[in-house]
């Protein structure tokens, strides 16, 4: 009975911790109590090949993002947790080539410079190059695809940057 009750003690303070102020989430965020706001300012597309929808796309799926999975309020400028960036790269190039030197697959690329602002904990802020890609196949042309392949690619893009910026691992 007794070795029951060191267990269980234990095991309680082993799950309260050390009164590390840190919230951890099942969305595997762990944004400090403190943080109340965040702000996205918008990505411009600064890539040499352009796609009319990619900057507005990426945009509002970071504030989905955020506003989904924290709880977060999203305020328009100076947020405890602030992103800024722009698009620097958007390229369809062959990835995969046939043994007869046709190309069997491209690959759309999409890269993103993200300055990120953590303003209760400076030394967690960073300026990162974020890249995501799909490939498709050659036989389709790329204003085919990329209705469908941008949003997947934009969606890999902020898993990462949601890590990066609201993840402790």
């Amino acid at each position: 009975m007794k070795i029951k009750f060191a267990i269980t003690a234990l095991c309680a303070a082993l799950l309260t911790g050390c009164g590390v102020a840190i919230k951890y989430s099942l969305s595997g965020a762990s944004i400090p109590p403190d943080a109340k706001t965040f702000s996205v300012a918008y990505f411009p597309n600064n890539a040499t090949m352009v796609a009319p929808i990619l900057s507005s796309t990426l945009t509002d799926a970071l504030v989905d993002m955020f506003t989904r999975r924290t709880r977060l309020m999203q305020v328009e400028e100076g947020g405890d947790f602030a992103f800024e960036g722009e698009i620097t790269n958007y390229m369809s190039a062959t990835s995969s080539v046939s043994t007869d030197d046709y190309a069997v697959l491209n690959r759309l690329s999409i890269t993103v410079k993200v300055r990120f602002t953590n303003a209760l904990d400076e030394k967690m802020s960073f300026n990162r190059t974020f890249t995501a890609f799909e490939d498709y196949e050659s036989t389709r042309l790329l204003s085919e695809v990329e209705g469908e392949l941008i949003p997947q690619i934009v969606d890999k893009l902020v898993t990462d940057i949601f890590q990066a910026s609201a993840s402790n691992w």
